[in-house]
């Protein structure tokens, strides 16, 4: 009909039943926790060079009222190119936390991603080393001006950003504590696995395709570590999956099954995140523990899908302290998904429609912890 779309959709190698209808008005999102003025605080859009590769950055400053100088943390956002609110589904988690902060105090710098809104760059091609640089030249903008403490300088990172921390903490006298919202423990293959793996259970598919896909997907990543180009990575992928489908036999996988697949795992990866897929892949965040020695809070809520909290906080937990870091505050908060709902599966389905953008238990959480450091 002329009010209705059907037909299925394709992501990450899997399909879904999509119907799509029309209504009538715009369709707003309701987000309570979204910050309302009056701000008793001081807002400061900036501009800040990227040190490495000379593009621009740009972000919000929010600096508490008074001379200072003030504590202050960098937001670094997850995988994706996002902006400075790290805005999902009309949530904007990143706003919400620098809101939380700023009135208790703390100083935030937060920017959007290279190639978003007021920031120059590219994000194709960028990996997760290249977005590291990004933070760390924020860190140098903050470090130049004299009403932040240069003696209480943090980095909170989400996700990828929880990796970007771990990473710049390990090389950085200047950070003086990092938080780590649902950052990873272990290498970048294992958590794309065990993701894939949890969410497929979860959303009910037969576990014959799951072992399969986990077989072809560890094959898949495999072949990407061995090669640079993505144009040989694609050769070599089709070929492997389609021999190993074919050998199932037609009466598990048709056809026609088979070439959809081989479609939706290309699409899956493009070329234009090829590099950061490459990288991420390969990355270990046990090879920068050991040099970590500033305070770290480690959270991950128990029903993440994306980075599985057990895994990750208890390899976080273990390599920190067996470098000897003594300052280590690592929890599992229940019923928190990757974005820090409260949620009921914790699947990204979820996301847009629960309203609460941030637990503000976690944000209180933060904030005590940041201010009780000496």
């Amino acid at each position: 009909s002329s009010t209705n779309i059907e037909g299925e959709w394709s992501q990450a190698g899997r399909d879904f039943a999509l119907d799509l209808e029309k209504q009538a008005g715009a369709f707003v999102l309701n987000r309570p926790q979204e910050p309302k003025p009056p701000f008793p605080y001081k807002k400061e859009e900036v501009m800040f060079p990227q040190i490495q590769e000379g593009f621009s950055l740009g972000g919000t400053l929010t600096l508490p009222e008074g001379q200072g100088p003030f504590p202050v943390v960098v937001l670094v956002t997850g995988s994706g190119s996002q902006n400075r609110d790290e805005e999902i589904f009309g949530h904007k988690p990143f706003w919400v936390i620098a809101d939380h902060l700023t009135r208790s105090g703390i100083a935030v710098l937060r920017y959007d991603d290279r190639g978003v809104a007021a920031s120059g760059g590219m994000a194709a091609g960028a990996t997760t080393a290249d977005l590291a640089i990004d933070a760390k030249s924020a860190m140098g903008y903050l470090l130049s001006r004299s009403d932040i403490d240069k003696s209480r300088l943090g980095i909170i990172g989400h996700s990828e950003g929880g990796l970007i921390a771990f990473m710049l903490a390990s090389e950085h006298e200047d950070i003086s504590f990092i938080i780590s919202l649902a950052g990873p423990g272990v290498d970048g293959l294992t958590i794309l696995l065990e993701q894939s793996e949890y969410i497929s259970r979860l959303s009910g598919i037969r576990e014959s395709i799951v072992e399969d896909n986990r077989i072809v997907m560890n094959k898949v990543y495999e072949i990407m570590a061995k090669n640079e180009s993505y144009k040989t990575w694609g050769e070599e992928v089709i070929d492997f999956t389609s021999s190993y489908y074919s050998n199932k036999g037609s009466d598990q996988y048709s056809m026609e099954d088979i070439e959809r697949g081989k479609r939706n795992l290309l699409s899956s990866i493009p070329e234009s995140s090829y590099a950061w897929m490459r990288y991420f892949v390969m990355s270990d965040p046990s090879s920068y523990f050991p040099s970590i020695t500033c305070p770290v809070l480690a959270l991950n809520g128990g029903k993440d899908c994306q980075v599985l909290a057990e895994k990750n906080i208890n390899a976080i937990k273990k390599g920190l302290q067996s470098a000897g870091n003594s300052q280590l505050t690592a929890m599992i908060l229940p019923g928190l998904n990757h974005l820090f709902q409260n949620c009921t599966t914790g699947l990204a389905s979820e996301y847009n429609q629960i309203e609460e953008t941030f637990d503000p238990k976690v944000l209180e959480l933060m904030t005590a912890w940041i201010l009780q450091l000496k």
